[in-house]
């Protein structure tokens, strides 16, 4: 049923946008801006005195509104993650690949899957950790042993 509306939805608007024929033209086809402007801000104005005249169907209505925008929410959010997940690069030079699998197993739903394992953590060696300087050492009363004591 839905996908009826929507299609009569589109078959209408590309119907208005198709250029019309001159021989049908109708007498009073003639609008001018003035009375354009006046019929757009009387629509406005009746309008706006809607929720006044009909209460409850604004209340149903801000009710729809909210539940549409949850859903187109929950919709954009699904549609990042399988476009992030399907443009994320498969494989990177710092992870082991598996070569000899021949093909790739099915991927998982994103609910079922591991949190990722990130190969170049804890890779420091000890030379790595051990200081690069250290400054002069001091004797046991306090001075260093690389001063120089005046002659």
């Amino acid at each position: 049923m839905f996908f009826l509306l929507r299609m009569a939805f589109w078959l209408g608007l590309v119907l208005i946008l198709l250029p019309a024929a001159t021989a049908q033209r109708t007498p009073s086809s003639e609008v001018d801006a003035a009375s354009a402007i006046a019929a757009a801000s009387a629509t406005v104005g009746d309008l706006r005195g809607f929720c006044g005249r009909q209460p409850g169907a604004c209340t149903v209505g801000s009710q729809v509104a909210t539940a549409i925008g949850y859903k187109a929410q929950a919709g954009a959010k699904m549609l990042y993650d399988v476009l992030t997940d399907a443009l994320a690069p498969r494989e990177t030079g710092s992870l082991a690949s598996t070569a000899g699998s021949g093909s790739r197993p099915a991927a998982k739903p994103l609910a079922e899957r591991p949190a990722p394992r990130i190969a170049s953590q804890n890779t420091l060696t000890t030379g790595d950790l051990a200081p690069a300087w250290r400054g002069p050492q001091l004797r046991k009363d306090g001075s260093r042993k690389d001063a120089k004591h005046p002659a």
